[in-house]
């Protein structure tokens, strides 16, 4: 089983409850949007983190991290991208591909609105944890604690951070 701590567009502020509620966590999955490197370094000293740079994240962590991120997590097929959509409304760009190429679990950020949402056409999962950061037009900061074991995806839960 992996424990994982999943967050987005944190847009330079990392809220020190994130340590708190991602201790127990085996990875951070970051999907996009971190602000700067020095949140990069905070999460990577912490725990292991994989991540996917957002719109506002210039060239130094663009060279960290990929557009789309594809791996497998236990037997769990992952794709997290920043820019993706939702079911009945993927981004362009991914959209072709996740309907003939469909991950289990699809991960996406940029909207700041937190959503989870089982894609029935394509068998797949999507997740956007919101935003955890300060900037953007949402009310409460969140982010997504979830486990997988084998092929499953559970024990999912979202946690309040706060109001922006």
């Amino acid at each position: 089983m992996i424990k994982i701590g999943l967050i987005s567009d944190t847009h330079r502020f990392l809220d020190d409850a994130v340590f708190k509620y991602f201790d127990d966590r085996d990875e951070i999955w970051h999907a996009g949007d971190f602000g700067n490197v020095e949140l990069v370094n905070q999460l990577s000293a912490f725990k292991p983190l994989r991540g996917v740079f957002g719109n506002i994240d210039g060239k130094e962590i663009r060279e960290i991290f990929p557009e789309d991120l594809k791996f497998k997590c236990e037997e769990v097929n992952v794709w997290m991208t920043h820019i993706g959509g939702y079911p009945d409304r993927y981004a362009p760009r991914v959209k072709s591909e996740i309907y003939t190429k469909s991950p289990d679990l699809f991960i996406s950020g940029h909207s700041h609105i937190l959503k989870v949402i089982f894609d029935k056409k394509i068998n797949c999962l999507h997740i956007n944890p919101g935003a955890a950061g300060k900037e953007g037009w949402h009310q409460k900061r969140t982010l997504v604690r979830f486990c997988i074991s084998e092929n499953k995806i559970h024990t999912l839960e979202v946690v309040e951070l706060g109001s922006r």
